[in-house]
């Protein structure tokens, strides 16, 4: 199994989706959108930060 970790090759703002999609084998501009939509929706831009800052990045794994 793969651990999460934030991507630091494939990055727009934190690397969070681009390190989702390479776990999962999805799209990263997919989970991008599914993570905007879910913003405008009622998930709180706070969750996408706590992720930013718990989740590590390649070089610290």
């Amino acid at each position: 199994m793969t651990k999460l970790y934030r991507s630091e090759t494939d990055r727009m703002l934190g690397g969070v989706c681009g390190g989702l999609a390479e776990v999962y084998n999805f799209d990263p501009s997919l989970i991008r959108l599914i993570v905007v939509l879910l913003i405008f929706t009622g998930l709180s831009p706070l969750v996408y930060l706590i992720a930013w800052l718990i989740i590590p990045t390649e070089s610290e794994l």
